[in-house]
């Protein structure tokens, strides 16, 4: 365990960044796998930016890096505009 005042802080922090970033992290696969579950194409549409905003948020805060961020938001949108 850690002995300085500011690595126990840092281990806080820590801590508190990780279950942040778990919960938005899982928010946005539950948002994503639900989406994909739409087969109605305006209810897609109508659904699909909030998802991208969420996929552009773990993007900003580095929870996901920017390439992945953007090859979700190209499958999405793909799916989404195949929808009969």
């Amino acid at each position: 365990m850690a002995n300085h005042k500011a690595t126990k802080k840092d281990v806080r922090q820590s801590k508190k960044r990780n279950e942040r970033n778990r919960y938005y992290g899982k928010t946005t696969r539950n948002a994503i796998r639900d989406l994909k579950a739409i087969t109605d194409k305006a209810a897609a549409g109508k659904e699909l930016p909030e998802v991208l905003s969420l996929i552009d948020k773990l993007a900003k805060r580095n929870v996901i890096h920017k390439n992945k961020a953007a090859n979700l938001k190209s499958k999405l949108t793909k799916s989404v505009n195949v929808l009969a």
